[in-house]
């Protein structure tokens, strides 16, 4: 009986569908708990598809676990690692199997409060020894110049809990900085909330609007560079895989990224570890970095979750969904097959944004030939 794998996301990611043909190539079976219509319900290596529900989460989640059998639950964006965590401190007075699954599955949940605050989990990697700009924590206008003062000018503000470029604000001075954190720090209005879920078609804006959210801001200093990251696979604090790569076009100024390159770095190397370590992870995860014009790379955040980056196979522990099923699947049949080369266009964002791009005739492209459903799904994302 083949070992089953739960991905889990409260969006509908097509990145959640690549993954679940890198865990069924690995020889698993794979069921998704996803919002209805996402493009992994439409993939031919999805076994099952549970129904997730903005407006009752952790019953919605819950019962995805119980009813998947699964061995393991990938979170495959932020917000399903904040339900992930909750849904563990519910189950965990008691000891139920859905609480062991969570901790086999995330590593040490009861660390992933630093680590998904953005100043504390940099503070933690700072004395760790990372290189990491300064960031201080700012609950309030106060806090805001004080942080001002020691990193100056560009700054960047970012919100806890936002993913995506959504959230992250870089401003020149202080009367941007003073716009920027308001409105990060102010819950939208009920209307605006109901705004967003009209036309984004997201209920969660719904909830928001139920019950405004507030999330702590942080200021960062600013690096001038590149950006680059780490997808990695860990296990019981462990590196088990690992993808490096340069971001060669970005969909926006801050935004994920749509041609890549993919490098040999023993710094990044050495970062993913230490946060591996630090926080006990297990599961998919990713880190973003700047790399300046020295080639020094600056770690700037860490996202405690499958990324997109982690969707690639570049062959023996560089197929991230293979190297985690390892340690629980009994029997790995094989591995995808590995990219040639080493830069990767993503699938469709640079086809639309620039069918001039260079890219798009020396690239690899990421499109999912293999997937009909899934390949449609992306021609109209």
């Amino acid at each position: 009986m083949r070992t089953k794998i739960l991905l889990a996301a409260t969006v509908d990611w097509p990145s959640v569908a690549r993954y679940a043909s890198g865990f069924a190539v690995s020889g698993c079976s794979v069921e998704v708990l996803t919002p209805k219509g996402a493009p992994a319900c439409v993939s031919r290596y999805v076994d099952k598809c549970h129904a997730y529900s903005a407006f009752r989460p952790l019953r919605a989640l819950r019962r995805a676990i119980q009813d998947s059998g699964a061995a393991l639950v990938v979170a495959c964006d932020d917000r399903i690692v904040h339900h992930l965590v909750r849904l563990y401190e519910e189950e965990a007075r008691s000891g139920s199997p859905v609480a062991r699954l969570i901790e086999t599955s995330l590593g040490s949940p009861q660390n992933y409060g630093r680590l998904i605050s953005r100043n504390e989990s940099l503070a933690m990697l700072r004395e760790a020894g990372v290189r990491v700009p300064p960031t201080f924590a700012a609950a309030s206008e106060a806090d805001l110049e004080k942080a001002l003062e020691k990193v100056g000018f560009p700054a960047v503000l970012k919100q806890d809990g936002s993913w995506g470029g959504d959230g992250v604000i870089i401003v020149r001075d202080r009367t941007e900085a003073l716009q920027a954190y308001r409105r990060l720090a102010t819950p939208p209005s009920r209307l605006r909330s109901v705004y967003r879920a009209v036309k984004r078609r997201d209920p969660h804006h719904i909830v928001a609007a139920l019950k405004p959210p507030r999330r702590p801001v942080s200021v960062q200093g600013f690096v001038e560079g590149a950006p680059a990251a780490s997808a990695f696979a860990a296990w019981k604090g462990e590196v088990v895989g690992s993808i490096y790569y340069d971001v060669l076009v970005a969909d926006r100024e801050i935004g994920p990224p749509n041609v890549i390159r993919r490098v040999d770095c023993p710094e990044i190397h050495r970062a993913t570890e230490i946060v591996a370590r630090s926080f006990g992870l297990s599961g998919l995860h990713g880190i973003d970095f700047i790399r300046d014009k020295s080639g020094a790379v600056h770690l700037i955040e860490v996202n405690p979750r499958a990324t997109q980056g982690g969707t690639l196979a570049f062959g023996k522990n560089k197929d991230l969904p293979a190297s985690l099923a390892a340690k629980v699947a009994p029997n790995i049949v094989g591995l995808r097959k590995a990219i040639i080369g080493d830069v990767v266009v993503f699938f469709p964002r640079e086809w639309v944004k620039n069918p001039a791009s260079p890219y798009l005739a020396m690239g690899h492209h990421d499109v999912p030939w293999d997937d009909p459903g899934v390949l449609k799904a992306g021609l109209s994302f």
